[in-house]
């Protein structure tokens, strides 16, 4: 019988989309992720917004930037995420 190698799965991550709205730190921005949530009475819906803290290895994204992040292990007391791809650029006027 041949040996069956068992490879261990991380699972599925949560994943966001949200807008950089600050990169002055090394190696990390804040990304800012809205959403929209109906109002359990009176069914109105708004709209709430959330930042975190992502990791940015090589500090390449900038204020602005549409960013996908994905949940990952405690990089420090705040940062739990890392930014997995760039959406888009604003554009330059």
């Amino acid at each position: 019988m041949e040996a069956e190698k068992t490879v261990k799965s991380r699972g599925i991550r949560k994943t966001k989309v949200g807008i950089v709205l600050r990169d002055r730190m090394d190696k990390t921005v804040v990304v800012q992720v809205e959403r929209v949530v109906q109002h359990p009475v009176y069914k109105k819906f708004t709209k709430r917004r959330t930042t975190y803290k992502a990791h940015d290895e090589n500090n390449e994204y900038h204020t602005g930037d549409k960013v996908e992040i994905v949940e990952t292990r405690p990089l420090s007391k705040e940062k739990c995420w890392r930014v997995s791809r760039l959406i888009e650029r604003p554009v330059v006027r």
